[in-house]
């Protein structure tokens, strides 16, 4: 009977955290960033990583490497109106999809998924493709990013018109 109750507590929290997944990506596709934030737990990390195989992200080379401040001070240049990212913002729709639990507890749940974002801005789509790895506490009843792991698959070429959140 045990086990039963842990496959539903886990199926349970892989659905929850799905749909806090789906939610994010709604988010930034309106761009709404200050609710964006408010999705993350304090220590967290918004990482986009450069070397595609690296974990250890404060020793390497990344787009991103957001802690609370810099994801706070991101998003005041992308709201100013005084940034080009945010007088010329990008319209974005993403798909998140082949979701993965890659570990659960009853404080922190990992997923990983795929997620496709076309960008469009001045008549012309991009396609950014990459690997995800949300890291998701569920310690204060809410979900919480703690850490958001953005693989692009093209990382190590030159990148443009990243001027949104992935």
């Amino acid at each position: 009977m045990m086990d039963d109750r842990n496959a539903l507590f886990s199926h349970q929290t892989f659905a929850r955290a799905i749909e806090f997944i789906w939610r994010e990506a709604e988010l930034l596709d309106r761009r709404d960033y200050r609710e964006w934030l408010e999705l993350w737990d304090p220590a967290g990390y918004y990482v986009v990583p450069i070397d595609p195989n690296t974990t250890d992200y404060a020793a390497t080379l990344n787009y991103a490497y957001d802690n609370q401040d810099m994801r706070e001070k991101r998003v005041q240049r992308m709201t100013s109106g005084y940034s080009a990212s945010a007088s010329d913002a990008a319209r974005t729709v993403r798909t998140v999809s082949r979701f993965t639990l890659a570990s659960d507890s009853a404080d922190m749940v990992e997923v990983k998924s795929s997620q496709i974002v076309i960008a469009y801005k001045r008549g012309v789509s991009t396609i950014f493709a990459a690997d995800l790895t949300h890291k998701i506490s569920m310690a204060s009843g809410e979900p919480r990013l703690v850490e958001k792991v953005i693989r692009l698959i093209d990382s190590t070429e030159a990148l443009s018109a990243i001027g949104f959140l992935l």
